[in-house]
């Protein structure tokens, strides 16, 4: 008898303590991240496509073309391009809320230290990033031409801040931002911390080393193209005119324009086609962390 009474006892008290009670895994903010790495993915690769056939003047393509919106405009030209836009869009949008949960609720666990609080504000900033991107392309589903009245969003951004007391510190300050993330791609790939939670061993041998190997190229790829927009916004603080601003379609011409541009030009495109390959893989094979 008193051995009922003491399982009835523990039963009435694990029923009245919240702590052994497990919460359900939110499995919806894995399947965010996944889709928003995926749509990343498709994003990158038609970006570097799109760079490649400008470098070498292949189907018409240009380089104020190859940009991420000029990406959205090319789906909208495909066959029942508005749901594929759509689809990308979404998946962008999933990309955007995961960021903004990991810097809310720090389910990477980086802490409260200064630290910790620029890694949040970094996956908050990528985040709003893509939220822009997803808001760029809703509105060309929506018919209002996603932005393409010939300013992009860093010659918006440059204009505004030039217009403020000290704009041209301001502005300067972001353009060295923009070049230190650029340096920190060249980190991230030269250190291998881009594969930190990406667990390859799922992959087949025999892809797994070229799929690393597409990693560490896209990153330096993707560090590059930072780099010069961190270039044209600070020639835009000097020259205190934020035309000379520009994002990655600014920056692909600038290169173009460079001697043996279109070599260079059509090796940075290949490298973010790599970038994007790798985009998949870490859907397929990243840990998402949910804890917060």
């Amino acid at each position: 008898m008193r051995v009922w009474e003491g399982y009835y006892t523990y039963l009435m008290d694990i029923s009245i303590s919240p702590s052994h009670i497990p919460s359900p895994r939110p499995e919806w903010v894995v399947r965010f991240a996944r889709i928003g790495l995926i749509a990343k993915g498709v994003v990158y690769c038609l970006v570097g496509a799109l760079a490649f056939m400008a470098a070498f003047e292949l189907g018409g393509q240009t380089e104020q073309g190859a940009g991420k919106t000029g990406v959205f405009q090319f789906i909208m030209e495909q066959p029942y391009g508005q749901v594929l836009l759509a689809i990308v869009a979404a998946g962008m949008l999933c990309y955007t809320l995961w960021r903004l949960i990991q810097a809310i609720r720090d389910t990477e666990d980086k802490g409260n230290d200064a630290k910790g609080i620029g890694k949040r504000i970094g996956y908050a900033f990528s985040g709003l990033v893509y939220g822009a991107l997803a808001f760029t392309a809703a509105q060309l589903l929506l018919g209002n031409g996603g932005g393409s009245n010939g300013t992009d969003s860093r010659q918006t951004l440059a204009r505004e801040l030039l217009s403020q007391p000290f704009g041209q510190w301001l502005l300067g300050a972001v353009a060295i931002g923009t070049m230190i993330m650029g340096l920190y791609q060249f980190y991230r790939a030269y250190s291998g911390k881009y594969m930190n939670k990406v667990q390859s061993e799922q992959l087949k041998p025999e892809v797994r080393t070229s799929l690393v190997r597409a990693g560490l190229v896209g990153y330096i790829a993707r560090g590059i193209v930072w780099l010069i927009i961190g270039y044209l916004l600070l020639r835009a603080a000097i020259k205190a005119n934020f035309r000379e601003a520009g994002s990655s379609s600014q920056a692909f011409q600038f290169l173009e324009e460079a001697s043996y541009g279109s070599y260079l030009l059509g090796v940075l495109a290949l490298g973010l086609i790599c970038y994007g390959v790798f985009m998949f893989v870490r859907a397929k094979c990243e840990v998402i962390s949910t804890k917060g």
